[in-house]
């Protein structure tokens, strides 16, 4: 029996569609986009709202004049800057906008990485995880890294992922894998397509499909049960809705292996129609989109509609 026959999704309800649009610029247009299908100059202006109102226009507010965000009496003042940067571009702030190129600059021009060799903020550090976020929100912004590229790439390990650990450890990590191929994603959706890092992150996202998204490949055993708990912002963590969202990103074609993982966000569904926010993190932008955890999450109904119409579609052709 199919595995997808055995879970029925409730059919998003015209309320819950209002409801996603009542919401903040960021959600509207990517519900426009990826739900509604609408024109592509209807969603470009709605677009253009995040960097004036509500979300997106306070993270730009937030921004100080040496480029850092929330930096005071802060030791690690990048951790804050970075997840902001990654926070503006899930919003989707237009990285061509007035707004975007004022903030880009001054964390160009202005920030350093201090601990290793004052290197520029876009060129990177050492661990994996925090370099495949930057090269993410760097490619996004228009601040690529050819250098930042060519050390993840040497960086990856034999079985296929990354880990901040390595070397000694020799063993990927789901953490560090999807944080290094949503980076390498953004590189080629920005520079175009490039054989080599296509070959690198078709080996990592197989990493984590062979294990099904969550669970080990020797013992099939679930790695580590947050991982089922679907949350935003994500910061550097993994769980299975982002996963997913990653390789619904990437345009690739679902098959069996993904199918348990698909089951598991799709009944998370509430009887009126939307998803949970579940486990957010501590490391976060220093105010809450959503609710506490339990309550109807904007932000993880949009991105579990998109990957479920992403699974379905694809499953329809591979029957065909």
């Amino acid at each position: 029996m199919d595995r997808e026959s055995k879970w029925q999704l409730r059919n998003p309800k015209r309320s819950v569609f209002k409801w996603l649009m009542d919401s903040d610029p960021s959600i509207r247009w990517q519900v426009m986009r990826d739900l509604m299908k609408a024109p592509d100059e209807i969603v470009a202006t709605e677009r253009a709202r995040v960097a004036t109102e509500g979300w997106g226009a306070r993270l730009l507010s937030s921004q100080s004049p040496e480029g850092h965000w929330w930096a005071d009496n802060d030791p690690w003042p990048w951790k804050n800057t970075l997840f902001t940067l990654v926070m503006l571009k899930d919003l989707g702030l237009d990285p061509t906008s007035e707004e975007a190129r004022k903030s880009i600059g001054l964390v160009r021009d202005r920030i350093t990485w201090l601990y290793h060799d004052s290197r520029p903020f876009f060129g990177g550090e050492v661990e994996p995880c925090i370099n495949g976020r930057i090269l993410g929100v760097g490619a996004y912004f228009g601040e690529t890294s050819d250098q930042l590229v060519d050390r993840l790439l040497r960086e990856q390990l034999e079985d296929g992922g990354w880990n901040c650990d390595a070397p000694p450890s020799r063993r990927s990590s789901f953490h560090s894998t999807i944080c290094v191929l949503e980076g390498l994603l953004e590189y080629e959706k920005a520079n175009g397509a490039d054989a080599v890092v296509t070959e690198a992150r078709i080996r990592g996202q197989e990493y984590l499909i062979d294990r099904g998204m969550f669970r080990s490949r020797s013992t099939g055993k679930v790695i580590d049960r947050n991982w089922m708990l679907i949350s935003f912002p994500t910061t550097y963590h993994y769980d299975i809705l982002r996963g997913l969202d990653y390789l619904r990103y990437a345009g690739v074609n679902p098959d069996d292996r993904i199918a348990e993982a698909v089951e598991l966000i799709a009944k998370k569904q509430q009887q009126n129609g939307r998803w949970p926010l579940q486990n957010p993190h501590s490391d976060r932008i220093p105010f809450d989109m959503e609710g506490e955890a339990g309550t109807a999450s904007r932000w993880n109904t949009l991105r579990t509609l998109r990957v479920l119409d992403w699974y379905s579609a694809g499953r329809n052709t591979i029957g065909q």
